[in-house]
């Protein structure tokens, strides 16, 4: 009789609690040598929790679980799916697991303090998305780059440097292979002066419409001034004492507001190459937005080699950014994925932290350089 109570007392308190906390929650029972039952109790998320066929379909691929597990002689540990978690206060636990398109098994594993394991196994099942419809870009515009490596410098007091040119070269042969930068638009300087970067963008100006693409590439010695806050590009007749030869990034922005294309994108490697951000904006993958839609907006956006900061003439920027280039595989590759999809690789193998982000005040109005694969 006196068991009889005990078990009655115990259920009781056990569909009390469910109702007050308003969750469905299953009651596993392991007799063996007088061993107290383990409760395992979902709270969250409500909506898919169901008595005998485990969890409903989810369209996630991150799912949050929440809930109490209690038992009279001590839990010992508690494993889902192989992970082991910690429980706070009431025996409350939460646990993030990761889901795969279709069916997911999710195993709780409870050992109580006599070493008794309590199982239970619910079935989640992931719908995959549905498949976009590939998007295919039609323009009458063309690919243009100006690629631009300064290895040479007049003044003895300007160190000269090894790799820009190569540099620019390399970047140029991945996008003439790889992408629908044909030869005859992609130009080469090499060691110019201020007035040869003012002339071909000039040219660039001149030549371009509003259905073509621009990428614009400088590799070289870069200055920031912190009295004035101005930053700049040293040319081959850049002189250490005097920046009346320099090419300030003003100048650039002005040249780059008077080529009216539909996209354009500057890849800057070269020292303190982040002062080209007027404001700084903190990236923002654009994987949800359509691609199409990301073509037909224009945009003037940046990527650097490092912010205020100076970088390595052997440049870890420019090697992972044309590997990236070379190993996609993808028709269609927006420059905030490219960015994004190597940014990781240049901080974990130099001492410089990669920037990107829209050129202020230059005809951005939210969309995105897209490269175009053969």
């Amino acid at each position: 009789m006196r068991n009889h109570i005990l078990v009655f007392a115990v259920l009781f308190s056990s569909v009390a609690l469910a109702q007050t906390a308003e969750y469905t929650s299953e009651v596993f029972q392991v007799d063996f040598n007088n061993n107290k039952p383990t409760f395992i109790a979902i709270t969250s998320p409500t909506d898919l929790v169901e008595k005998s066929r485990g969890f409903k379909k989810v369209e996630t691929s991150q799912l949050a679980i929440s809930g109490t597990i209690t038992d009279e002689d001590g839990i010992k540990s508690v494993f889902v799916n192989g992970q082991n978690i910690v429980l706070g206060q009431n025996g409350i636990f939460t646990v993030s697991l990761p889901l795969a398109p279709g069916p997911n098994d999710i195993l709780f594993n409870v050992i109580d303090a006599k070493d008794v394991s309590t199982q239970k196994t619910y079935t989640v099942e992931m719908e995959a998305p549905a498949p976009v419809a590939s998007e295919t870009i039609v323009s009458d515009g063309a690919y243009h780059a100006l690629l631009i490596g300064g290895n040479e410098y007049d003044d003895p007091d300007i160190v000269d440097l090894d790799k820009p040119i190569a540099d620019a070269r390399s970047l140029g042969a991945v996008l003439e292979k790889y992408y629908t930068f044909e030869p005859e638009n992609i130009t080469y300087l090499e060691n110019p002066e201020r007035s040869q970067i003012i002339d071909a963008l000039d040219n660039l100006r001149r030549q371009l419409g509003p259905e073509d693409n621009l990428l614009l590439f400088y590799a070289g010695h870069g200055y920031w001034d912190k009295e004035t806050e101005t930053g700049y590009w040293i040319p081959k007749n850049g002189r250490k004492s005097s920046t009346a030869d320099w090419f300030r990034n003003t100048t650039l922005t002005d040249q780059l507001r008077t080529i009216k294309t539909k996209h354009t994108l500057l890849v800057a490697d070269a020292c303190f190459s982040g002062s080209i951000f007027k404001s700084r904006s903190v990236f923002i993958a654009e994987d949800q937005v359509a691609i199409k839609k990301l073509y037909d907006l224009p945009s003037r956006k940046a990527m650097t080699s490092g912010t205020l900061t100076e970088v390595p003439d052997r440049s870890a920027f420019l090697k992972y950014l044309t590997k990236r280039l070379a190993d996609n595989v993808e028709k269609y590759l927006p420059s905030a994925e490219l960015f994004s999809s190597f940014r990781r690789a240049v901080i974990n193998n130099s001492d410089v932290i990669p920037q990107y982000g829209t050129m202020q005040k230059v005809g951005d109005e939210g969309g995105d350089f897209i490269f175009i694969r053969r």
